[in-house]
C-alpha cells in the first residue's frame, strides 16, 4: 500500500469585502470536496480546528500538484460567481512542511511530516508575500519543505 500525505489548508482571503462571495467553512470545504472528486486518489474533508478548515488525504501525486488542483479548484469556483464584482485576482498556495513538534493533541492538528497551506486570495500577492516576510522566512528551509502555488483567476 501506498503511503497517504495529509496537507491541512486555512483560508486568508483580503479581497475587498462584497467583491466575492463570503465562504463559509463548510463553502471552502466544498470548493475542494467537488473540485477534486474527480480525482480518485484525492479526499478532502471539512475538519473541526480553531486554524484549519479542510484535510485533503493524497499518495500519488507531490504536494505541489495537489496545491495546483487546489488552486485551480478555487479559482474555477471565483470566475463561476454570478455575483462577483472583481475581474482579475490571484489565487496563491503557500505550503510548508511540519518539522516540529504538534501544537496540540486534537487529531485535526498539523502533525510532523504532514503540509500546512495557507489558501490566499488577493489582488495583492507581492505586498501579501512581503508582509508574511515571506521570501526571508522561506530562505532557510530546504526546497522541497516549501512551496508557492500561484493561479490568476480571471
Amino acid at each position: 500500500m501506498t503511503a497517504t500525505t495529509r496537507m491541512l489548508l486555512s483560508h486568508n482571503c483580503t479581497l475587498p469585502e462584497g467583491q466575492v462571495s463570503t465562504l463559509s467553512r463548510a463553502d471552502f470545504a466544498n470548493v475542494f470536496i467537488e473540485g477534486l472528486k474527480a480525482h480518485g486518489d484525492i479526499q478532502c474533508s471539512l475538519i473541526e480546528n480553531p486554524h484549519w478548515m479542510v484535510e485533503v488525504l493524497f499518495s500519488t501525486q507531490s504536494p505541489t500538484d495537489i496545491a495546483a488542483l487546489c488552486a485551480q479548484s478555487l479559482a474555477s469556483q471565483r470566475v463561476a460567481e454570478p455575483d462577483k464584482q472583481i475581474n482579475r485576482h490571484t489565487v496563491m498556495l503557500l505550503g510548508g512542511l511540519k518539522t516540529s513538534p504538534a501544537i496540540g493533541t486534537s487529531p485535526t492538528s498539523l502533525q510532523p511530516g504532514e503540509w500546512g497551506v495557507d489558501v490566499v486570495e488577493t489582488v495583492s500577492p507581492d505586498q501579501f508575500l512581503a508582509g508574511l516576510n515571506w521570501d526571508t522566512v522561506t530562505a532557510s528551509k530546504p526546497p522541497e519543505q516549501i512551496f508557492k502555488v500561484i493561479r490568476v483567476a480571471e
